[in-house]
């Protein structure tokens, strides 16, 4: 542009600068949009406006916390944030004093460089360099937010961010043998490394081998990324499964969701603990069961408890919320699910849905709530405000663990919270995610807690492979372009005790699997986080070396995680109140809703079980079920229930009283114990 502009000075700039940039006045157009938006101008709009917003209005409340909260830190390097907020303490009532005295000693710390420099120090009338004190609070703040969040800083009598020597176990020298004995890891270090050079070098091999064969990688330099990896193609069409449906339906037709609740609750007895703890009370047991089905109704589909009370029972708005408040607590509701799931697991026919899985597909879901509230969050990758669900969801599409995530919060640390923490009876072995679900971090959190991390990597083309050792470049000559630098293994053996304390806590959970990967984080360079980031590494270079070689693996993934779909999708059919809108986040109210909403999953999932297992005990249905139909078996179809229905009912709004019968409870004869839902029942009014 500049050559251009001083060959032809006197010529319009269309006809001169235009054409001198690569594509043309609209590359100029974005480097002006881009410079407003990020660069200087950008950022001083952005400083100019925080220091108003905190001067004005943010300081007060920022202050008060500070003269009520207690910070601390045992890490050197961030000694001059805690004398910097001490600093702040003492002159919190200062007035409207623009600067520090000369006299005082003002600590520099990582928040006064950067950015913010030219902000914090000036100069006053006299040339001398000063520091401007409101200025130095916003960064101070800053600072410690940042340090808070991996915990280098912490509150004392906290919790969430507490010491965090208090997260770990208190007598891991003591058990030392039993603590890696459980997550079945070696004492010495050398043999861990010595078992993942191994499977590094076998899966690096593998795939350098086979790559010639494999039509679907290919693996060269180029600039979009080394590793090119096409698209699965479909699977085998199942030809019968729609005859299939189409037969339970037509045996108990479009089932109302309260009725598989209902016998759902009556086949498993998952109401049985909470109907013992009211033995003392006047409320009769059969009482006590349908006001908490009515609550656990109008919680999971959204509706509310008022809807569900005004149905034709004798079930008062008030008896209800009271049961709510009293017995229906998110443990209560929690040990309800898992009930419901372990019944399905006993009562699945192995020859029709095959041996107990041992992987999990998990996935978050946005849900909308109301943006008339001061805690409601904005998602920027889904675009709108609410909070995040996270379903772990087994190969048969029960629900085995479920939590509510804040919007900025990591998918990461859901994941290992839910394979580790499910509290159901089978035991996870594997994990499958999307892109969101991993990390380098989370593979290396995966291998020491002993389940594998099996995602699909959206960018799977930038991927790059880690050498086994330095010095062997010549090896796996034909995955060159995708390789990188060696694994740092003396990092590994350096750190590995403490790692080996930081997944036994997770595992005994002695805290949140979100409060330890808090301290984790890019910021920091904190020993045990690069030691587990080389062993996340290595293994993300096994699991991506076999991934890549194996289409099988890449098709159980992308079916596990249909699956997780398909029950997101069903969910949303149950979810249908208020438009799928929260209106509270009141954290307790959130964490009920999303349990009630699994209850209904569970109850749903084991009925249409029971259901496709009796059309398919007939020798003539099973003689249909193809492998292609027994792939693609799924209990978890809207096609069996309606979520409002009953005696007619199909939309919400044909539906304003969605309980009514509520208290017609199938009780089975001892000839329908097992055979499905309606069609060898009595009907007993307990009105």
């Amino acid at each position: 542009m500049a050559d251009a502009a001083l060959g032809h000075p006197d010529e319009a700039v269309r006809a001169v600068i235009f054409p001198a940039v690569t594509g043309g006045e609209q590359t100029l157009r974005d480097l002006v949009h881009e410079f407003k938006t990020k660069g200087l101008a950008y950022r001083i709009t952005v400083q100019t406006t925080l220091r108003a917003s905190y001067t004005n209005h943010y300081r007060r409340g920022l202050i008060a916390l500070l003269e009520t909260l207690e910070f601390k830190s045992t890490n050197s390097a961030y000694q001059p944030v805690i004398k910097a907020l001490e600093l702040i303490r003492r002159y919190a009532k200062a007035g409207n004093t623009t600067y520090y005295p000369r006299g005082e000693v003002v600590p520099e710390h990582r928040g006064t460089s950067g950015a913010w420099e030219d902000l914090v120090f000036k100069s006053d009338k006299r040339g001398r360099r000063r520091v401007v004190r409101m200025v130095y609070e916003i960064v101070t703040f800053q600072a410690l937010r940042d340090a808070l969040r991996c915990k280098e800083i912490w509150v004392v009598g906290a919790h969430s961010f507490r010491d965090p020597e208090e997260d770990l176990p208190k007598d891991f020298p003591e058990r030392r043998v039993e603590n890696y004995a459980e997550l079945r890891k070696p004492l010495d270090p050398k043999d861990f490394i010595a078992e993942l050079k191994a499977e590094m070098r076998a899966e690096l091999a593998a795939l350098d081998t086979a790559l010639p064969k494999l039509d679907w990688v290919e693996i060269k330099d180029r600039k979009s990324g080394a590793i090119k990896l096409t698209k699965i193609g479909p699977a085998e069409e199942p030809r019968n499964l729609r005859k299939i449906k189409n037969e339970v339906s037509r045996r108990w037709g479009s089932v109302p969701l309260i009725d598989m609740l209902k016998e759902a609750v009556l086949r498993t007895g998952c109401l049985n603990a909470v109907t013992s703890v009211a033995g003392s009370s006047t409320l009769k047991r059969e009482v006590l069961a349908e006001r908490l089905m009515l609550a656990i109704f109008g919680y999971g589909t959204n509706t509310g408890i008022r809807a569900v009370a005004s149905g034709g029972h004798a079930h008062s708005e008030d008896d209800i919320r009271y049961v709510r408040r009293r017995y229906l607590t998110p443990q209560i509701a929690t040990d309800i699910a898992i009930a419901i799931a372990n019944a399905t697991f006993a009562a699945r026919n192995i020859s029709l849905w095959g041996e107990g899985t041992t992987t999990v597909a998990s996935d978050s879901t946005h849900v909308r709530a109301y943006d008339q509230n001061i805690f409601t969050e904005w998602h920027s990758r889904y675009g709108g405000r609410g909070i995040l669900i996270y379903w772990h969801v087994e190969r048969g599409s029960m629900v085995v663990h479920s939590q509510t995530l804040r919007a900025s919060a990591s998918e990461v640390h859901a994941m290992v919270e839910g394979a580790v923490r499910h509290g159901t009876t089978m035991k996870v072995e594997g994990n499958y995610v999307d892109s969101h679900g991993q990390s380098e971090i989370g593979f290396g959190v995966t291998r020491l807690l002993g389940f594998d991390l099996l995602p699909r990597i959206k960018q799977i083309n930038k991927v790059k492979l880690y050498r086994v050792e330095s010095g062997e470049s010549d090896l796996y000559a034909r995955l060159t372009p995708a390789m990188t630098r060696p694994i740092r293994w003396d990092l590994i053996e350096q750190n590995y005790d403490q790692m080996i304390k930081y997944a036994t806590a997770i595992k005994q959970g002695t805290a949140a699997t979100e409060a330890i990967l808090r301290r984790f984080t890019e910021s920091v360079s904190h020993p045990t986080y690069q030691a587990m980031l080389e062993v996340g590494r290595a293994q993300k270079t096994i699991f991506v070396a076999r991934y890549l070689r194996l289409r099988e693996l890449q098709r159980e993934i992308q079916e596990g995680l249909n699956v997780v779909e398909s029950s997101n999708g069903a969910n949303s059919v149950i979810f249908y109140g208020k438009g799928g809108d929260i209106a509270t986040n009141r954290r307790e109210e959130l964490e009920m809703t999303v349990l009630c909403l699994r209850i209904l999953q569970a109850a749903l999932v084991y009925i249409n079980t029971l259901m496709l297992q009796d059309v398919l005990a007939d020798p003539e249905w099973a003689k249909l079920l193809k492998p292609a139909d027994q792939r693609g078996l799924t209990p978890c179809s809207g096609s069996t229930f309606s979520p409002t229905a009953r005696y007619g009912w199909t939309s919400p709004s044909a539906c304003p009283s969605v309980a009514v019968q509520i208290l017609k409870i199938y009780h089975l004869d001892s000839a329908g114990e097992g055979a499905g839902v309606a069609a060898k029942t009595k009907m007993v009014d307990l009105q």
